[in-house]
């Protein structure tokens, strides 16, 4: 059994904010499952009853959908952003918070109407240059979380984000 310290003087990573994207971003898709559905039930009336085992088709389509969003989990700490998504297979990306670079809210109308938002993220991590979280309750909230996030542990590793030239580039210099 091996056990892993933390060097000294380094800080402890704690949990800011855990979520996950919400349903309601898949309405428009649940709709049609269930449009579907009434197809399928209406076909049945008219082939006496055969056209009932297409019921199965939308509400597979309907789990699936449910389960795959229901599996990716999102986790802002005082140092990472954990993406965990899958459901037989599981992956986990891990996003250092000094690599985030911009960030931007996005509140649609009917998200807005339901109290959600998303929250696009730009970085220079080179396998996740873009990061959106979709749909999350209190975006308002998770944006500041993560700006306070960023900027100190920016100042913890002690990295500045500095524009080189007129192109638009961007380098973070330690």
């Amino acid at each position: 059994m091996s056990t892993t310290i933390a060097p000294a003087g380094s800080p402890s990573e704690t949990s800011l904010w855990k979520g996950h994207t919400s349903q309601w971003v898949h309405f428009w898709y649940y709709f049609f499952c269930l449009l579907l559905a009434a197809g399928c039930g209406v076909a049945a009336v008219a082939t006496g009853g055969l056209a009932a085992i297409g019921l199965v088709v939308p509400l597979l389509m309907w789990i699936i959908r449910w389960w795959v969003t229901k599996c990716t989990a999102y986790e802002l700490t005082t140092q990472r952003l954990k993406i965990s998504s899958g459901i037989l297979n599981r992956k986990l990306e891990e996003l250092e918070l000094f690599r985030v670079k911009d960030y931007a809210m996005d509140q649609p109308l009917f998200l807005r109407m339901m109290g959600l938002g998303n929250l696009t993220l730009i970085t220079s991590d080179m396998s996740t240059p873009t990061v959106e979280i979709n749909a999350i309750p209190g975006v308002e909230g998770v944006r500041e979380m993560l700006r306070t996030a960023v900027q100190a542990e920016r100042d913890r590793k002690r990295v500045r984000e500095l524009d080189v030239g007129g192109d638009g580039g961007d380098a973070l210099v330690a």
